[in-house]
């Protein structure tokens, strides 16, 4: 992740105290279709100026959380408030937000600039104030050559700064994203996550997004909620989602993981000490909470913490973890590759390598025999 990245991330990090009221507060929503639980008693707090993310695979909940916020959707039960108004029974066009549709929804029969002047035009704005604000919008999603285009004319890229400019046209309080990158190639969305992360923080807009897709939400989101069957499992800032998950659940969705299960045998200046059958030796894991021997618990290490030993320094070897295996698959990705390392308990370990050297220069082959460790703070601690 960039360092204007992780600086902004640390910015909206300062968001959440006390003096702050949330912009957005969902109390114990609830919302079911027959006997199925869509979403189940969520509660969350959405700060002004936040790039806030609801992240989860299909049919987690996020959609129709989504779809309540925006008003096209009605809460079974709970309450929904935005700038401290209860919202819950209110319709979407009295309620100070707006949403940008992962379909973009353009208008065929209209050009780019009467698309963005809609809304505007539906309000009563006057023809010079929303000639000024269209002017305003081409410019900051970049496209005011194509000012006279209909949809049909455009990339899949223009239609959605198009579908964004119209969204932010009447200055919302909240701007809604249901997928807003979905219809892109890899290359453009990557391209397009920086530049919505840096048209939010222009306009200081809330932006509150639906994403299945978890580097997307890690790249731009100043908070992330990660949603399974309906319900909250985690709320935290993207760095701290993936250094500390909450859970198994949370581990697994975000970025690569190694789970090795274990038992607790003791506990000593920071460190505890758990037997691993899967490793055939104790891992040492740094961890504050008191725990109790015997507790069972899951050592979670994600793959690029995990080193050869020829690359371990010398002063570090006693505080680090040590596993022996043999290398059985690889996968080159270019700027990094991917070993799968089987234990002698049948265990597989994967852990990846920054390809610093061309590939004719990697020492590393199928079937080779590899030492590797990591350090006791690399790792942390999920307790069942």
């Amino acid at each position: 992740m960039s360092d204007e990245l992780n600086q902004t991330q640390t910015a909206f990090a300062s968001i959440q105290t006390p003096e702050n009221e949330p912009i957005v507060q969902i109390k114990n929503v609830t919302k079911t279709f027959g006997d199925v639980y869509a979403v189940d008693d969520i509660s969350l707090n959405i700060y002004p100026g936040e790039f806030f993310s609801l992240l989860g695979g299909s049919g987690c909940g996020k959609t129709t959380l989504l779809r309540m916020l925006a008003g096209f959707e009605t809460p079974t039960s709970g309450h929904i408030f935005v700038d401290g108004q209860d919202v819950t029974e209110l319709p979407p066009y009295e309620r100070p937000l707006n949403m940008m549709f992962q379909s973009y929804a353009l208008f065929p029969h209209m050009n780019v600039e009467d698309n963005i002047a809609f809304g505007l035009k539906q309000e009563g704005m006057s023809k010079t104030l929303r000639s000024e604000r269209v002017r305003e919008m081409l410019h900051l999603v970049q496209i005011e050559k194509f000012a006279k285009r209909k949809p049909h004319q455009l990339s899949g890229g223009q239609r959605q700064r198009v579908a964004l400019a119209r969204a932010l046209a009447k200055h919302p309080k909240i701007l809604l994203l249901d997928e807003p990158l979905g219809a892109l190639d890899k290359k453009l969305r990557e391209q397009t996550q920086f530049e919505l992360v840096n048209i939010q923080e222009r306009l200081g807009i809330t932006f509150i997004v639906v994403t299945h897709d978890q580097e997307e939400a890690m790249t731009m989101s100043s908070r992330i909620a990660l949603l399974n069957e309906g319900r909250v499992m985690q709320v935290d800032t993207p760095r701290r989602i993936y250094e500390y998950p909450s859970s198994k659940f949370s581990a697994n969705f975000i970025g690569g993981i190694n789970l090795f299960e274990g038992q607790v045998v003791s506990q000593d200046n920071g460190i505890v000490t758990i037997d691993c059958e899967a490793t055939g030796n104790q891992i040492s894991v740094q961890h504050s909470q008191p725990l109790v021997a015997g507790m069972n618990v899951t050592i979670a290490v994600r793959p690029e913490k995990i080193r050869l030993s020829s690359d371990a320094p010398t002063q570090s070897a006693q505080a680090a973890n040590h596993l022996r295996g043999e290398i059985k698959e690889i996968a080159y990705l270019g700027d990094v590759s991917i070993y799968h390392v089987d234990l002698a308990s049948g265990k597989r370990v994967q852990f990846t390598q920054s390809n610093m050297q061309s590939l004719a220069e990697q020492p590393l082959e199928w079937n080779e025999q590899v030492d590797l460790f990591w350090q006791a703070n690399a790792c942390s601690l999920l307790v069942d």
